[in-house]
């Protein structure tokens, strides 16, 4: 099937300038071609139209070092009320997710008035630990569904996206936090610095806003091409994040390194620089390490290329040796994976998720067909290509009957394994 590109879309989001800093002389870092959006699952009534795809270029700040891609698709098309991603699937986020929730009750000593704001709420994964809590709660998502189901469990949110705006009206109807909690979402964010103002304007002055995200050190080093999509606008280093948040009045006063997604950043931000002696530590060892300098990310498309030849190469001698393959997830990406290897039905006829919001719809772009997670033991593939590699030990675990039948998975990140 032909793709549909839409041009002028492409050529109006297209960034010149630093997302952050606002420098231009961006540096090319890699380009992953024309990509489909990730988590822009088709249904059946849109199979007979073509999937628009848009340029995935990724670029190097040289000024705050900030790694980002080019261009922006508007959010209104990235989150739609279709938006397929519920948190409260994932076992081993649930989990992160309550033990975070327990460490800010005790950290902050919240209580029956307090109030705890989570920007990119989701379905309530997170914020019902503290209404189970009797602490009130405000969660802010622009998805129509997620937001339902977060109602479903004691979750007020208010269904619109993030911005400076939205954070004084919260303010000036004295709505202001203790606690700003926002998972996943600041490099999701094309205005990142209208993002950061608007955590200031609406947090308390002895308040903290806890922000997590991927880490770019964990990206270039495991070779996690495949968590570049069009949702994911920037990749923060230390240094970068510093750059950005000291320009609007806050700061970085504790720094955590996470396991979760690839590897994570947990940071600990108020108005008041109260850091700890290990962010200056951290900072001086990204610099000694050249994340801050160009030549750290020359070598990442060369190594994404070996990657692709090396899964390519795997999945292909497997089939001539007369074996069968599925793929086991639909995460976004998945689908950057699944395109970028230019694997289609004939190499990979379904996949399966444990989300039933996904089921009876299609991977963007290759028109993977995704199951119900039966379907590995109704068909007993030889291999299952795993796209959620970042809970390998969750699915694994879950996946044990297929796995005692004789089944194996292929880890296709860092280095393309089987298990």
């Amino acid at each position: 099937m032909t793709a549909s590109i839409d041009n002028n879309m492409a050529a109006k989001c297209a960034a010149s300038s630093c997302r952050s800093c606002g420098s231009i002389g961006l540096r090319p870092v890699l380009d992953l071609g024309l990509m489909p959006l990730s988590d822009g699952l088709v249904r059946e009534d849109q199979t007979a139209s073509e999937d628009a795809r848009y340029p995935l270029e990724v670029a190097f700040c040289p000024k705050c070092s900030l790694v980002q891609i080019l261009q922006t698709v508007p959010p209104e098309v990235l989150f739609r009320q279709d938006y397929p991603y519920y948190s409260s699937v994932i076992d081993t986020l649930m989990e992160h997710s309550r033990r975070n929730a327990l460490e800010l009750i005790e950290r902050h000593r919240l209580g029956k008035n307090s109030l705890v704001v989570e920007i990119a709420s989701n379905d309530g994964y997170l914020l019902r630990n503290f209404v189970q809590n009797s602490i009130p709660v405000l969660g802010i998502d622009p998805a129509q569904g997620p937001v339902a189901e977060a109602a479903k469990v004691g979750v007020e949110s208010l269904c619109a996206f993030f911005t400076c705006n939205l954070a004084a009206k919260l303010r000036d109807d004295n709505c202001q936090a203790d606690v700003i909690i926002a998972n996943n979402v600041l490099a999701h964010v094309a205005d990142t610095n209208g993002f950061v103002e608007g955590v200031r304007i609406l947090l308390k002055d002895d308040g903290e806003a806890v922000i997590e995200c991927p880490y770019v050190r964990d990206l270039i080093d495991n070779c996690e091409f495949d968590t570049i999509y069009h949702e994911h606008l920037c990749y923060f280093s230390i240094t970068a994040l510093n750059h950005l948040f000291n320009r609007h009045g806050l700061f970085i006063n504790e720094i955590r390194h996470l396991d979760i997604h690839g590897g994570s950043l947990r940071l600990y931000v108020g108005k008041k620089d109260k850091a700890s002696p290990d962010l200056q530590q951290m900072l001086d060892h990204e610099h000694a390490i050249g994340l801050d300098d160009y030549l750290y990310y020359q070598a990442f498309s060369e190594r994404v290329e070996e990657i692709r030849t090396g899964l390519r190469r795997l999945l292909m001698d497997l089939r001539q040796q007369g074996c069968s393959i599925a793929a086991y997830g639909a995460p976004a990406k998945g689908t950057i994976l699944l395109n970028y290897l230019g694997l289609g039905r004939g190499d990979i006829p379904f996949t399966v998720d444990r989300n039933i919001r996904k089921h009876g719809k299609y991977v963007p772009g290759v028109r993977i067909p995704i199951l119900d997670t039966s379907a590995l033991l109704d068909n007993m593939p030889d291999y299952t290509l795993l796209l959620p590699w970042n809970f390998q030990s969750e699915i694994l675990k879950q996946q044990q009957p297929y796995r005692s039948r004789g089944g194996r998975f292929i880890i296709p990140i860092p280095n393309p394994r089987i298990v």
